[in-house]
């Protein structure tokens, strides 16, 4: 059958705001459905999400335009769609939902960070990777209601720092034992059997993931079969293992007993740990030893009916405050996270008793992250040494300002006051080797200005340097734990998204004025979309406020010619313009 033929409509004239909300009603409806324990109606719903027009086509949008791995082909050599393709792609998508014959996954390797080994990915034709999102958008919101508490990776709403800040919730007012474990090839030895039980879904979604998960990948003109394992680059990986990891935290809560006894305070305390998981990364915290080796032995059990097992060069107990085994404190997620000793008067204070607790958290960027940004700076600039110095700001900036605004909700100024002194020295071996016959002090003045008690690479009152010392520290504020992005409540979410760390100062402010929404199509900004800054006149030294517009990364070309149209236009524009663009043309009338 030819699907362009039943196709009355075109990709560019879509109305994704109605979709994306006739989608997220059914997905809400699922989170209740799934919080209540209905399972007949999650299950009802979730056929009805599959049949949908409007979640094929969003799924369609997600892997061919939103996601960052668009271009990257699988077995069947489409790395790019038209926007014909796409329509035809989406309803041969919603049509089959439950197809069960899949092409299998191409093996892409790729460097670790800070490692010389590689990471495999395995790509899913174009075709899979449709489908996978589709029923991603089936199953996630089932999940979100089930998910423990603490799990934090690969989870919309919830990021890095919100799991740190988890953990200095539980070390902030007590010392305490810590195992710091890492599973060993998680994506690659989950037992199919184990999760597609833990799955539960209905028998023809489980067929079509058994598929997945058994279609081989191809590497090297090899086709090798996948006996275990969620391949790493698929759509719905991610999820799929934090369903299989799912009741590990509940699992080690139950094992520990209710409450056990301190001899050194004489008293009895809580015995249940805290299990903070990102991903296949995690920490279990409790004051007593004896509490976390037995969690040790109830991790290992319950792993092993998973077909895991933790990584023994990744996994140690330490303890937050005294040292063990010549260690003190641990790293997670590219923090280091431990407690100093402190006199009465400058450690925390317990806020109900206000006694001192005789210590002091710190988290901070741990050494090996400080080692990566620096071997990272110095390759970029011994690799330029003949670039002019505008072009090695502009390379450097990016990894400067990424870096530093994430560490920038920890106890990280000392750090970057460190770093900076580190990078200067590295830019005047730079520019000492281009001018080896010139002085000292004519190297400086020409590359560095003397400003506010620091030296400033780059041009005056043109361009220069980020200063990692110039990125206010600011403290995270955490998730909240109950909520979750499928609940409805957009408010919540709108407003969080702006503190979180990977936004520029300029979207947050942007995003708090527009109130969490597009400036184009109205729709609110979620943690999975791309977000863009707009100056609405093309003046991009113009940073005042009425010509600023936060806008979808997919909206960028639809507001431009909105504006276009709008200034060129001899009477006032009629159309759903946005306040920003309305306020924008009236200020640059009134100016004229």
């Amino acid at each position: 059958m030819n699907t362009s033929e039943t196709v009355m409509y075109e990709w560019n004239t879509i109305n994704w705001r109605k979709l994306e909300v006739n989608v997220f009603k059914l997905q809400k409806r699922i989170y209740c459905a799934s919080e209540c324990g209905d399972v007949k109606k999650v299950h009802r719903l979730q056929r009805l999400l599959l049949k949908s027009r409007d979640a094929a086509l969003l799924a369609v949008r997600r892997v061919t335009q939103d996601n960052r791995g668009k271009h990257t082909a699988g077995m069947d050599g489409i790395a790019s769609l038209k926007d014909e393709e796409r329509l035809e792609l989406a309803e041969r998508v919603r049509q089959n939902p439950y197809e069960t014959k899949t092409q299998p996954l191409r093996r892409v390797w790729i460097p670790k960070p800070g490692k010389t080994e590689k990471r495999p990915l395995g790509i899913p034709a174009m075709e899979d990777r449709a489908r996978q999102a589709l029923i991603k958008l089936a199953l996630e919101p089932e999940w979100e209601a089930k998910f423990e508490p603490n799990s934090y990776g690969f989870r919309p709403g919830r990021s890095c720092h919100d799991a740190i800040e988890a953990i200095y919730r539980q070390v902030r007012l007590v010392p305490k034992w810590v195992l710091d474990a890492d599973i060993a090839g998680c994506f690659d030895r989950i037992d199919h059997e184990a999760l597609l039980e833990k799955l539960g879904t209905f028998p023809k979604l489980r067929r079509v993931i058994r598929a997945w998960l058994k279609a081989g990948v191809f590497d090297e003109g090899n086709l090798s079969p996948t006996s275990a394992g969620t391949p790493q680059g698929g759509v719905i990986s991610p999820l799929l293992a934090n369903i299989a990891l799912h009741g590990l935290e509940a699992a080690v809560r139950d094992a520990s007993p209710k409450t056990v006894y301190l001899k050194d305070e004489k008293r009895y305390v809580n015995g249940r740990p805290a299990l903070i998981r990102y991903a296949d990364d995690f920490v279990v915290l409790h004051r007593n030893r004896k509490v976390i080796d037995d969690a040790y032995d109830t991790i290992a059990n319950w792993l092993s009916r998973m077909g895991l097992e933790m990584k023994p060069s990744k996994t140690r107990i330490v303890h937050t405050l005294e040292e063990h085994d010549g260690q003190v404190g641990f790293d997670f997620l590219g923090f280091h996270v431990r407690q100093y000793p402190r006199g009465r008067s400058s450690c925390i204070r317990i806020p109900k008793t206000g006694k001192p607790t005789g210590f002091t958290p710190s988290i901070r960027p741990s050494k090996a992250s400080q080692k990566q940004l620096l071997e990272k700076v110095a390759e970029i600039i011994r690799s330029h040494r003949a670039v002019s110095q505008v072009r090695l700001i502009r390379l450097l900036n990016p990894i400067l300002r990424g870096w530093g605004n994430y560490f920038s909700k920890a106890v990280s100024q000392d750090v970057f006051g460190r770093l900076d002194a580190l990078i200067f020295a590295k830019l005047k071996a730079w520019a000492y080797h281009r001018h080896q016959n010139k002085g000292r002090r004519w190297i400086m003045a020409k590359y560095w200005s003397f400003r506010t008690g620091h030296w400033v690479f780059g041009i005056a009152d043109k361009i220069k340097l980020l200063r990692l010392s110039d990125i206010p520290i600011k403290r995270h504020i955490g998730l909240r734990v109950v909520k979750s992005p499928y609940d409805g409540d957009w408010v919540y979410w709108s407003q969080r998204l702006g503190q979180y760390p990977h936004v520029p100062k300029s979207e947050a402010i942007r995003l708090r004025q527009q109130q969490g929404r597009c400036a184009c199509c109205g729709l609110n900004f979620c943690s999975e979309d791309q977000m863009k800054l707009l100056h609405l006149d093309g003046d991009r030294k113009n940073f005042t406020r009425s010509n600023m517009a936060l806008v979808h990364e997919r909206c960028v070309t639809t507001m431009k010619k909105r504006v276009k149209s709008h200034h060129n236009a001899e009477e006032p524009y009629e159309g759903k313009l946005s306040r920003t663009v309305l306020k924008t043309s009236t200020d640059r009338e009134a100016r004229t």
